[in-house]
């Protein structure tokens, strides 16, 4: 009950004075390569459909499950790509809930033998919805009656538009690239208040330290190296891990917290299992907790499918240029 009581505390505060969004974080962040950045639109064969789903911190009742779906292709013959993303985010009681929907375009160019830059844009509209008459207050819980009710004024959902933008640098071992999002402050308050929602930047990257050809066609053991930094308003994050692919499955560990590049340091160990054929990638991974929330949140759960498909001939295949980051 007390849990209820500052929750439901906190949830009137978000709502009624000024504040400062922040955006979900996956940890699978290559099963979801369109909320990463949108250069990664139309980075695959042809056709690619993806489903993502995070549940954080489970013990925690009404908080934080977070969707995403998305679907691009490549236009080979104009070295681009499109796609289409929709993320949805919902937390609280009073079920509190971002919902973002977006157009992504991507243009590849070669400017060295080996080397392509990729740079990408997003745009998206943005929607922020409440139903208060979910949240329950103080005036709510008490029997003695002293307590005056609580009835907070009528609000408008809001409603915008925002923009992505970024650039990815790959050729066919080492990748790496920068988003900066949220760049056009989209309105974050039901009442007309000061709040923004801050830009968000993220700096990926990685490469592929060991690799086997099976038949000199495909790669069928794989490991590699990634990080991830992202930084919003005061708060940051740097995640850095290993991807250990050997056909069919593959394998992940990453730490989140590094010391003197995270907010909190120590935040969670994430381990990962997948499963990769030459058209579906399932993957599943878990955040262990072990800063001082270990004892209260559960972690947090995330899936992830990925589906690819094509209908190029060999000879149209050979003019994609494959970007070496893992699916996960």
């Amino acid at each position: 009950m007390l849990n209820r009581i500052i929750y439901s505390f906190l949830i009137s505060c978000v709502i009624i004075i000024d504040s400062f969004g922040q955006d979900p974080t996956f940890s699978q962040f290559y099963a979801n390569p369109l909320y990463l950045a949108p250069s990664f639109a139309g980075a695959t064969e042809e056709y690619r459909f993806a489903l993502n789903y995070r549940n954080q911190w489970p013990a925690v009742p009404g908080v934080f499950h977070t969707y995403s779906i998305s679907f691009d292709k490549a236009l080979v013959n104009f070295n681009s790509g499109i796609g289409v993303l929709a993320t949805y985010d919902v937390a609280g009681s009073g079920e509190l809930s971002t919902t973002n929907i977006g157009l992504l375009y991507s243009y590849d160019f070669k400017f060295a033998e080996e080397w392509h830059i990729r740079p990408g844009v997003n745009f998206k509209f943005t929607y922020l919805g409440l139903d208060i008459y979910k949240l329950i207050f103080a005036s709510q819980m008490t029997g003695s009656g002293t307590v005056p009710s609580v009835y907070p004024p009528p609000f408008s959902k809001v409603a915008d538009v925002d923009f992505a933008s970024s650039a990815l640098v790959y050729n066919d071992r080492y990748w790496g690239g920068f988003t900066l999002d949220h760049l056009l402050n989209p309105k974050q308050s039901f009442y007309g208040n000061e709040s923004i929602l801050p830009v968000k930047l993220n700096i990926f990257g990685g490469l592929q330290i060991m690799r086997k050809t099976r038949l000199r066609q495909t790669y069928h053991e794989v490991l590699s190296v990634a990080f991830n930094f992202q930084k919003q308003a005061k708060f940051y994050q740097t995640d850095i891990g290993l991807y250990y692919y050997r056909d069919p499955l593959i394998f992940g560990l990453w730490y989140r917290g590094i010391p003197f590049v995270t907010s909190q340091a120590g935040d969670a160990i994430i381990g990962l299992v997948g499963i990769k054929t030459k058209q579906l990638h399932i993957g599943y991974s878990y955040d262990f907790t072990i800063s001082n929330l270990i004892s209260s949140t559960a972690g947090a759960h995330e899936i992830s499918l990925v589906y690819e498909f094509n209908s190029f001939s060999i000879g149209q295949r050979t003019k994609i240029r494959a970007i070496p980051c893992p699916e996960f």
